[in-house]
């Protein structure tokens, strides 16, 4: 059974940082990109950042290019996000996916985590 477990979520004033991890399990991903959503109640769910599989490739999304880090651990299993100078419009739930195609990493993935929350404040 796969699964995706997100942690490292909470509260942090503006401009602080936090480091967002996910541990997947229940199959090899070697053959998978690893990809981070995001989304508001109420609001579309949003693409943040993607690693492929070798973890040599990176993807972001302009609202958080040169503020976030997405990183990938060695076993290939385990993916980072770091976050620095957090915005209030940052808040959101924070979803881990894994997707084998590159070409739907922005929109989708095959397998989701259940979300941890992120919640800047002013």
């Amino acid at each position: 059974q796969v699964q995706l477990v997100e942690s490292g979520g909470g509260l942090v004033q503006a401009g602080g940082s936090l480091r967002l991890s996910c541990a997947a399990s229940g199959r090899t991903f070697t053959n998978y990109a690893m990809v981070w959503f995001r989304q508001v109640p109420g609001k579309e769910r949003e693409f943040v950042a993607a690693i492929g599989a070798s973890g040599m490739s990176t993807y972001y999304a302009d609202s958080v290019k040169g503020r976030f880090t997405i990183s990938r651990g060695n076993a290939k299993t385990t993916v980072y996000l770091q976050m620095n100078s957090l915005k209030p419009e940052d808040t959101a739930i924070y979803y881990c996916a894994v997707n084998r195609n590159l070409l739907s990493i922005r929109s989708t993935g095959e397998y989701w985590g259940q979300g941890t929350q992120v919640t800047v404040s002013s």
